[in-house]
C-alpha cells in the first residue's frame, strides 16, 4: 500500500514568498486521497471548500509545479496515516502557527495546521516510518523541507 503527496508551486505573490522563504519549488502539500481528490490545509477558501483542513477537487488550484511522493507503506501503516489524517478534516487552517517561522516560537497544537504541519503530523503517527524523531518540531517545516525530508522515504514523480 501506499501514501501520495503532492507538492506544488503557485504563481500568487503569497505562495511565491513561501517558496522563496522555503529555498524550493513548492509552496503547498495535500494528501491525494485514492479517488484522487486533495486532502489538506489551506488559509483560504478555494475550489469551493472553506479554509481549513478539507477534501478538494484534484483541479482546485492552478500549479506551475507538480511534484508527488509516494511513500510506499504497509497496510497498518497506511491505515495509521490516513485515520490520523481523516480526523483533521474540518479544523480551521493554523494562522498562528506560520508566525513560528518569523519569531522563531516553537509550539506544537493539534487543534488547528498548515499543510506541511499536517502532512508532517501525519507521517508521525506512522509507526516505523521515521527511524529517529524530526530534529525539528512539525510547526517549523515548511513545504519544501517537508518534501526534502520525505523524498528519502518515497518515490519522487515530477508531475508538472
Amino acid at each position: 500500500m501506499s501514501v501520495v503527496l503532492q507538492f506544488v508551486g503557485n504563481p500568487s505573490l503569497a505562495s511565491r514568498a513561501i517558496e522563496w522563504l522555503g529555498s524550493g519549488s513548492f509552496s503547498h502539500v495535500d494528501i491525494v486521497l485514492p479517488d484522487g481528490r486533495l486532502l489538506g490545509a489551506r488559509s483560504d477558501k478555494i475550489g469551493g471548500a472553506p479554509a481549513g483542513v478539507q477534501i478538494r477537487t484534484p483541479d482546485y488550484d492552478k500549479w506551475f509545479a507538480v511534484s508527488r511522493i509516494t511513500l510506499e507503506l504497509s497496510k497498518s501503516q497506511t491505515k495509521q496515516f490516513m485515520d490520523y489524517a481523516k480526523k483533521q478534516i474540518g479544523k480551521p487552517y493554523d494562522k498562528l502557527a506560520i508566525f513560528s517561522f518569523i519569531v522563531n516560537r516553537n509550539w506544537v497544537e493539534e487543534d488547528s495546521w498548515f499543510c506541511s504541519e499536517l502532512v508532517m503530523a501525519c507521517c508521525n503517527q506512522v509507526t516505523g516510518l521515521f527511524e529517529h524523531p524530526l530534529a525539528v518540531a512539525k510547526n517549523k517545516i515548511d513545504p519544501c523541507t517537508a518534501f526534502a525530508i520525505l523524498s528519502t522515504y518515497g518515490k519522487v514523480d515530477k508531475v508538472i
